[in-house]
Parts: C-alpha cells; structure tokens; sequence
C-alpha cells in the first residue's frame, strides 16, 4: 500500500548510491548475496536474543536490497537476477520469524506459524500473478520498474519491513504482532485475488 509512496522518496539517493558502486565494478548480484548474508546474519542475531543487532543487520540487508536494483537498472537488468532478488528476499521475511520461533518457542511458535502461513498466501498470489501477466505482457511502474509484475495489496514491502523493524524493538510483543500482521496478509490475499478475478477473467 504504501510502496508507490516509499518509491518516490527513496529512488534518487539509492541511485546515487548506486552509481558509485557502479563505478567501482561492484555488480547488482554482489549486493543480492550481500544483502542476503546480513539478513541471514540478522536472523542468528534473534535466535540468541541480540534483537539490536538484529536490527542494524536488517536494515543493512533492506538497503542492500534497494540497492541491487538501482544497480541493475544501470548495469541492465537480468532475468538471473530479477530471480534472486525475489527468492532471497522471501526466505529472508520467512526466516526471520522463524527466528522469532527458536528465540521463545513456548510464547512464539503458534503465532509464527500462523504468520508463515499468512506469507504463503500472500506470495502465491503475488507470483502467480506474475507469471499470468508476463503470459499476457501486463506490465505497471508504479512500484519502481521491477523485472517481474508487482500486484499491489495492504501489506506490501514497505509494511512488511515496518512490521520487521517494530518486532526488533519489541520482541516481547511478538504474538499478537504477528496474529495482527497476519491477519492483514490475508486481507492482501484475498483482495489479489479479487484482482486477478477483475483482469485475468476470461471475458466472452
């Protein structure tokens, strides 16, 4: 819901930042599995309870993950690419609550697997979608230009990482959080689906 907006405020300084990483050979790819390994980084960090650490290693691979696609855009983007960026990235929300599981599995394992499972629906229908408009070549810039087709929904990147960062600061509060977030992905679901319905439907 909210990408649209975060788009226009972060694109000029990432793709600054983007050119002098550019200039120094520094490949979009590069930055994928970087920002991968801070994420996976930040996942050990909730594990043990770290949760500032945590954080500043999530951020660290949020920006990173801006920050291959500025480069891409520069570099020209690659199929290769487009697939990585998507794969990793949702390993990454999915691990990070799994995370949350081994930190408290008494207090936290029915919520993260509730949320899990929320992330399932929402990125079924994200990439199934996807692969339907690449076949009927739909295309929209509305979330930055992106190698696959972006389908809109309450609980997009932006959410997500907000929802990521409050759970950092306050993991105590992490089962009605994620009850709460969850709940939400499947609003996200089930209006995607309404979505497809309206623009895939095939009309006699």
């Amino acid at each position: 819901m909210l990408d649209p907006w975060m788009r226009r405020l972060i694109d000029g300084p990432l793709e600054g930042m983007a050119r002098q990483l550019h200039k120094r050979r520094i490949a979009a790819d590069t930055i994928t599995w970087a920002g991968f390994a801070l994420g996976l980084g930040s996942m050990i960090a909730v594990a043990f309870g770290a949760f500032g650490i945590a954080l500043g290693l999530m951020l660290a691979g949020r920006l990173a993950d801006g920050l291959d696609g500025a480069i891409a855009r520069i570099q020209g983007a690659t199929d290769l690419g487009g697939y990585l960026d998507i794969t990793l990235d949702f390993i990454f929300y999915s691990g990070l609550v799994f995370a949350f599981a081994l930190y408290d599995p008494s207090s936290n394992g029915l919520a993260a697997s509730f949320l899990i499972f929320s992330f399932i629906g929402t990125g079924t229908s994200f990439l199934a979608f996807a692969i339907m408009a690449a076949r009927r070549q739909l295309s929209t810039d509305r979330r930055g230009h992106k190698s696959i087709y972006y389908l809109g929904g309450l609980t997009e990147g932006t959410e997500t990482i907000g929802f990521l960062v409050a759970l950092c600061l306050w993991p105590g509060a992490f089962p009605w959080l994620a009850w709460t977030f969850g709940g939400l992905c499947w609003v996200t679901t089930a209006s995607r689906i309404a979505m497809a319905f309206d623009q895939l439907h095939e009309r006699k």
